[in-house]
């Protein structure tokens, strides 16, 4: 007696094709191509991952830094850094540029307290 594996196979390519709906051409219709797809996604989705947080970092740079330069004579941004390092201030770049963008009387203090004026 033979095994037929129709719906087992049926319910493998609907899950495939679930996941490549909205793909372009026959990434979302011809099983092969799917599968390929569903692939690469998940390779781009991975990799997206870890760039995210790159990017956000470099966003709270730039904004750290926009904040400084705002302030007149005020230190670069790896000079204060090093200052809040050397002061013991423990305050990660998150939440610098949130108070550089967003309490920037604030941000001030703290540049002040760190440089010395």
């Amino acid at each position: 007696m033979r095994i037929k594996r129709g719906i087992v196979s049926r319910r493998k390519h609907h899950k495939i094709l679930q996941r490549t709906k909205g793909f372009r051409m026959t990434k979302s219709r011809l099983i092969k191509v799917a599968k390929e797809a569903v692939l690469h996604a998940g390779q781009y989705a991975f990799e997206g991952r870890k760039n995210r947080k790159r990017d956000f970092r470099r966003l709270w740079i730039q904004r750290i830094n926009a904040g400084l330069s705002q302030i007149n004579e005020g230190p670069s941004y790896s000079t204060f850094m090093h200052l809040l390092e050397q002061n013991q201030i423990k305050i990660n770049r998150k939440m610098l540029s949130e108070l550089a963008t967003n309490e920037p009387a604030v941000f001030q203090d703290i540049v002040s307290k760190v440089y010395g004026k």
